[in-house]
């Protein structure tokens, strides 16, 4: 006589981000026995759904990690919280027995830039010279696969681009943007706008990721998930414009002089890494193992869930002053440098 097999469980350290609250909430409706780990802070108002099982405790503490997951033990576990070659080797230790598979959280920005061929497939040499931040996931992802061929750890990596939802667009500078160009103030495009950017909805993405899970022939494989949703940096922000009702007023910065003129912004290293050149992915990897991955969600219609968004979390969407310090920075450099140029001509 046949029974029903148990439910998959799965842990997700992190939960309630803009990547790993849609997991979440994909993985509670296909009736997996999901459990969120973190420290019990809501983002943006992304609530953990009900009937999965909350595990409160700061992921940084071996001791609170271990005592929230005591007795347990995971059919996968997926971590969105592992940014250094430490975490990764404290996180292998941790879960090494704990988990048939452990799903690792890492960045697309990890390919060699400036991409030479598009499009991006898993095998494209890792190498970012510009982006610490990406130089660190490609350090974490050594770690793993080396803990994989030498200990057998069972491990999955996935590679996410440029993913938002609702509550967190995809730009540099976020709701700033979006205050400026209501007001009509300039915006700040690196390069000549026309590079081709991937776009990629936190739900999207979901769909590929909670496919992998449980999935044998994922151990010890890398995915990179993203949608065909792609556009021009001009395109991205003149699509925003016009949901917002206005028009953009773009100027045109070579991305090298965010570093430059913005060397303490967040984005600047990023741009000039990763953002300002054209990224095309391959998705033929993740479909031969979840056939189903099909994104549906595109920018030009999230857009518009965006500034309603916006409307009615007037507090989590205001502007950062700061950033308005970086953009002013930016756009009057550009105005100096035409000036400077103007003088030039004879």
């Amino acid at each position: 006589m046949s029974t029903n097999p148990a439910p998959l469980k799965v842990l997700y350290i992190g939960g309630t981000g803009i990547i790993s609250s849609a997991c979440v909430r994909r993985s509670a409706a296909e009736g997996m026995n999901v459990y969120a780990l973190n420290r019990g802070i809501n983002a943006k108002g992304r609530v953990v759904p009900e009937g999965v099982h909350s595990l409160v405790a700061d992921v940084t503490d071996d001791d609170a990690l271990l005592s929230a997951i005591e007795g347990l033990h995971f059919d996968a576990v997926v971590n969105f919280l592992s940014f250094d070659e430490a975490d990764s080797a404290r996180f292998t230790r941790i879960f090494t027995g704990r988990t048939n598979q452990y799903v690792h959280i890492s960045s697309a920005s990890v390919y060699r830039r400036p991409i030479l061929q598009v499009p991006v497939v898993e095998s494209t040499l890792l190498e970012n010279k510009f982006v610490a931040y990406s130089r660190d996931k490609i350090d974490t992802e050594n770690v793993l696969l080396a803990a994989y061929r030498e200990e057998g750890f069972p491990v999955t990596i996935v590679r996410p681009s440029h993913t938002y939802d609702e509550a967190h667009p995809p730009l540099p500078g976020d709701w700033t943007v979006f205050d400026r160009i209501e007001r009509g103030a300039e915006i700040v495009v690196p390069g000549d706008g026309t590079s081709l950017w991937t776009v990629t909805h936190a739900d999207d993405l979901a769909q590929g990721l909670v496919g992998l899970l449980g999935n044998p022939k994922a151990i010890g494989e890398a995915f990179h998930i993203t949608s065909n949703d792609v556009y021009t940096w001009d395109t991205i922000y003149t699509m925003i414009a016009e949901a917002l009702g206005v028009e953009a007023k773009l100027i045109h910065v070579p991305s090298e002089f965010f570093t430059v003129a913005a060397p303490d912004w967040f984005w600047s290293e990023l741009i000039v890494g990763d953002l300002s050149h054209s990224a095309l992915f391959d998705n033929s990897k993740i479909r031969s193992l979840v056939p189903g991955f099909f994104p549906t969600r595109t920018f030009h219609r999230s857009v518009i869930g965006m500034v309603e968004w916006r409307r009615e979390h007037p507090v989590e969407a205001a502007g950062d002053p700061a950033v308005e310090g970086f953009i002013d920075r930016l756009a009057e450099g550009y105005h100096r440098s035409r000036e400077v140029f103007a003088s030039l001509a004879p």
